[in-house]
């Protein structure tokens, strides 16, 4: 498998602060960390703490999440970690809708891609647990909004439940595609008629690189070249074996990297 850089979603640490977030991903090898933005907890001088740990450890960040739009008007507080995600240097920002207007998350979207520039990409993520299912209608809404900063992202997870196919990613623009976030899981897994099984197994139930069933290999040779990975194993056994926030990172880019080697 050719070599794409590697990131630690956040989600894997959700009892973590933005420091232990970085640290954690740093102290592991990470080539990329990812953050999560509490808009009740984030103030001025979490920025200048992160970047300056940041800055200290050479760890940039993949993405920083999550815009969660809803119906009405649009969040100050998304404007806000816009901002925030421009000023660490992220990469990316994930944003996920359940506002079933496709039209007003369109045009909330196209706000935020023009706050970004040319400095960040504000990448869309489908999913069963949101208004924007699957990645038909995602690349819908990117249609409808054309800016150079929109982007949109791929979970594994999200995909194989949604019904995607690898003909679907395949009819993606590469330029639309910044990151990728992969995991394993069972495959049948959570019913998809059942939000609840969906979004638990999302939180709770993902799996290690090549312990579950999902079609990786052949997904991630659909991918471009090189697309930066961000591992979202996103799980409660894993929180409870590895209780430990560096020794849970440790053992999350361990499994990801034989998972890699085996692939060649």
């Amino acid at each position: 498998m050719r070599r794409n850089p590697i990131a630690m979603a956040s989600g894997i640490m959700p009892e973590a602060s933005p420091l232990q977030l970085v640290e954690a991903a740093a102290r592991a090898g990470f080539d990329y960390g990812g953050m999560w933005y509490d808009a009740a907890t984030w103030s001025p001088a979490t920025t200048r703490a992160v970047r300056a740990a940041l800055r200290d450890s050479g760890l940039p960040l993949i993405d920083m999440e999550v815009v969660w739009i809803k119906p009405g008007p649009p969040d100050p507080d998304h404007d806000r970690l816009v901002d925030v995600a421009l000023e660490l240097g992220a990469r990316n920002v994930l944003c996920v809708s359940s506002d079933p207007d496709a039209g007003a998350t369109a045009a909330k979207l196209a706000a935020l891609a023009e706050q970004a520039g040319d400095g960040l990409r504000i990448n869309l993520e489908f999913g069963l647990f949101t208004q924007v299912k699957t990645i038909a209608q995602a690349s819908a809404i990117l249609r409808r909004i054309s800016h150079p900063a929109m982007a949109l992202l791929i979970d594994a997870l999200h995909w194989r439940r949604s019904g995607g196919t690898l003909a679907d990613i395949a009819a993606v623009p590469p330029s639309w595609l910044s990151y990728v976030q992969l995991c394993d899981a069972p495959d049948p897994g959570a019913d998809p008629n059942d939000p609840a099984a969906i979004l638990t197994e999302a939180i709770d139930g993902r799996m290690a690189m090549g312990q579950g069933g999902l079609p990786l290999s052949a997904l991630c040779e659909a991918l471009p070249p090189g697309i930066p990975i961000a591992i979202e194993e996103r799980s409660k056994a894993l929180r409870d074996a590895y209780p430990d926030l560096d020794a849970r990172a440790a053992r999350m880019l361990a499994t990801t990297r034989q998972w890699i080697a085996a692939q060649s």
